[in-house]
């Protein structure tokens, strides 16, 4: 038995392995690797009894639920009509020329992935950036510029 399905029996054996269990497992891998490997997903169908499909259906519908290997950091910008509004296009450029990545890209360290997030729930301190956990309301590209060398002297 590999690590991850180690993982995955252990999770079930707490969740327990009804087709309401697969979030809270899903997100348990998530927490744990970083991501949902293929191999992941195999492990929980198995454990669950569920198609591979229907797992990887469930989570490639949430934007948080991350199919590939992403940066340490992980910055999401909110793409909502109000951010939008209120400048999220300007912090998403200004961010891209600081990383030298593009939107869906990682550094080349690791260190960071940028992506964009369909609603952050922040409508009334837009543009909103996340970064892992870490929610920055109204935030400018200057302001976003600043955040981002905090996590680089982090590493």
């Amino acid at each position: 038995m590999t690590k991850i399905e180690e993982f995955v029996k252990e999770q079930a054996d707490k969740n327990g392995r009804e087709r309401t269990s697969l979030m809270p497992i899903l997100q348990a891998v998530i927490h744990s690797e970083r991501y949902l490997s293929e191999e992941a997903m195999i492990a929980i169908a198995k454990e669950l009894d569920l198609s591979t499909a229907d797992v990887f259906g469930t989570a490639s519908f949430y934007t948080f639920m991350d199919t590939i290997p992403r940066g340490k950091n992980i910055i999401r910008i909110c793409k909502t009509i109000t951010c939008h509004m209120k400048g999220k296009d300007a912090i998403i450029e200004t961010l891209e020329d600081m990383l030298k990545i593009k939107l869906g890209e990682t550094t080349s360290d690791g260190l960071f992935s940028l992506l964009q997030a369909n609603c952050l729930g922040w409508c009334h301190k837009g543009p909103v950036m996340l970064i892992n956990n870490e929610v920055y309301p109204e935030i400018t590209p200057e302001k976003a510029v600043e955040v981002i060398q905090e996590y680089l002297k982090k590493g």
